[in-house]
């Protein structure tokens, strides 16, 4: 039953600046957790030859493992993996020390890597694997920690694949305690730069962290306080030898140094704001159910001026008839240096007035490695998830890309459906995004300060007063018309100043700061926000109707407690 009703909680501001939604009185919801599914896909088996192999496997099954490589990868549910089977055999395995499975790494002919103990001849999976040459990392050693990180293939579905790929076993002399010591396990993330101490970080390995109140409050984001969204780990990539590849729809390809981007193309900028699905998940999960995902609160999004060349000059060079599109051209599909894989539609890609770039430079400085470096694509109105960093290959296609990401993370569904009913092939991928505002700074001022008398003087106010501030955004370049604000948990309502700023782009691909000033009586124990763009798209106002269990494009109104200071 929902009769019970959350208590309101008075917040302000968060540890490192960052705002937590208050619970205004909404019920709850009961929470969800479901397991995730599989879909389908096909690969090659091994050559039995290369192998010391006591069973074969069937073709099918093989279908079945890609299967499992694909599926949606979820970071709020840990799949908990039973242990790989054991192969019953008269015959004792080969042994291999750990110097030879070293030899059989990226550059060798046949390609070995470990799990656990065991050894496993994968030269044949490599082409069908559904994650692409990331897989290539792990060759030559052992793979265990990056399934720690791809934590979909621990079911027991993927061990009895891989099982039909297995050599023999680590020799003994080499293990500890039964494992590879932990000095021989390759460290995914050794290149991950330093961060800034003051973003508030939801995971570690892969990095993710939200943009505190100083960076919010901003109309630019400095590139240190811009938030960080990381999927996997940040590639080691130098401008000097990337390449960008440019796959037309026949096969043809076309190579591109920074270089040549840089000295072939008119520059352009622009000022975008990106922001991840996800952003404010955190407080969907609080005011309806339990999501699935990092539970980000309001900072998950920033802004920046963004320089680079347009997508559509560089499509046009490599011999897309930009103008005459054939029909078979609905996608554009990217690929990042770490596996990272996403799409848009065609005719954002190559919309005149769609500011689609491949940006190298970020606030006037070259990409920071978090952020993409040397070259990310920049597709802006769109959700973040569509900005692939660190691009290496741009391809045409008649559909969206294949990745996970794509296909299924990044998709919204009805407040009835769990992840076990979701039909994901029904759902559209998430590309534009809806109107959001948020708060993010709330504060007394009085009169008895000197800075803070000057702002009083701008609102006409003398006594001492609250000052509300946030942002507001909405996707497709649509710009935010109004931004109504309450002090009472809107039972009345105002209207924001839309601060200026100097945006640029052909259409409004920012954030619109704003601003509120009130005398301090008036305020009530919630203040709310809300935003209208230009097609009078508004935020709803509760939760649960929209509640969706990825917990995607949150932007119910924004809720903040308030408590007067003692005088």
């Amino acid at each position: 039953m929902n009769s019970f009703r959350s208590i309101l909680r008075i917040s302000a501001i968060k540890p490192k600046g960052s705002f937590r939604t208050t619970k205004c009185l909404i019920p709850r919801g009961p929470r969800h957790q479901q397991p995730l599914d599989f879909s389908s896909s096909r690969a090659q088996p091994t050559n039995p030859s290369r192998q010391w192999q006591p069973k074969q496997v069937a073709a099918s099954a093989l279908a079945f493992a890609v299967s499992a490589a694909i599926v949606n990868f979820s970071y709020a549910q840990i799949v908990h993996a039973q242990s790989p089977p054991d192969i019953n055999s008269k015959t004792q395995p080969p042994r291999f020390r750990l110097d030879e499975v070293r030899s059989h790494g990226r550059d060798a002919e046949e390609k070995w890597i470990i799990k656990g103990n065991k050894v496993y001849n994968i030269t044949d999976w490599i082409p069908g694997h559904p994650g692409g040459e990331v897989i290539l990392r792990a060759v030559g050693g052992p793979v265990d920690q990056y399934w720690n990180i791809f934590t979909i293939h621990k079911k027991q579905e993927v061990y009895d694949i891989l099982d039909s790929f297995y050599i023999g076993d680590v020799d003994p002399q080499d293990l500890v305690d039964g494992k590879v010591p932990a000095e021989q396990l390759a460290d995914p993330f050794k290149n991950d730069p330093k961060r800034d101490e003051r973003l508030i970080v939801h995971s570690a390995r892969p990095f993710n962290a939200e943009t505190p109140e100083e960076g919010l409050n901003a109309f630019i984001t400095p590139d240190d306080l811009f938030y960080v969204r990381q999927h996997m780990w940040v590639p080691e990539v130098f401008e000097a030898s990337h390449k960008l590849v440019v796959e037309l729809a026949d096969g043809e390809e076309k190579e591109y140094s920074i270089q040549d981007l840089k000295k072939k193309f008119k520059e352009h900028s622009i000022t975008a704001t990106l922001q991840c699905s996800g952003n404010r998940r955190k407080h969907m999960t609080d005011e309806s159910r339990s999501t699935n995902g990092l539970q980000w609160e309001g900072g998950a999004i920033s802004n920046a001026e963004w320089t680079g060349v347009r997508l559509r000059d560089v499509l046009k060079d490599a011999g897309v008839q930009i103008d005459d599109l054939p029909a078979d051209i609905k996608h554009v599909q990217f690929e990042g240096a770490e596996a990272y894989g996403a799409s848009i539609p065609i005719e954002k890609a190559v919309d005149q007035f769609g500011d689609v770039l491949l940006a190298y430079k970020m606030n006037g400085n070259p990409l920071a490695p978090d952020h993409g470096y040397p070259l990310r694509l920049l597709a802006p109105g769109n959700v973040a998830a569509r900005s692939v960093k660190w691009i290496t290959r741009v391809r045409l296609s008649e559909e969206e890309s294949t990745s996970q990401w794509q296909r299924r993370d990044y998709k919204c569904f009805g407040p009835n459906i769990g992840s076990q009913q979701a039909d994901w092939d029904s759902a559209p991928a998430i590309q534009e995004t809806p109107v959001q505002s948020a708060i993010t700074s709330l504060r007394d001022v009085t009169p008895h300060s000197a800075q803070d008398s000057k702002l009083l003087q701008v609102y006409g106010l003398e006594e001492d007063s609250i000052a509300v501030e946030g942002y507001s955004y909405a996707g497709g370049g649509r710009r935010i018309i109004r931004v109504d604000v309450s002090a009472d948990d809107g039972r009345t309502w105002h209207q924001a100043e839309l601060l200026p700023d100097r945006a640029k782009g052909a259409k409004a691909w920012a954030w619109s700061r704003w601003r509120w000033v009130l005398p301090r009586q008036q305020a009530g124990r919630c203040f709310v926000v809300k935003a209208v763009d230009e097609a009078y798209n508004t935020q709803p106002g509760e939760y649960e109707p929209n509640y969706n269990f990825r917990g995607n494009l949150t932007s119910s109104w924004h809720r903040v407690g308030y408590r007067a200071k003692p005088p």
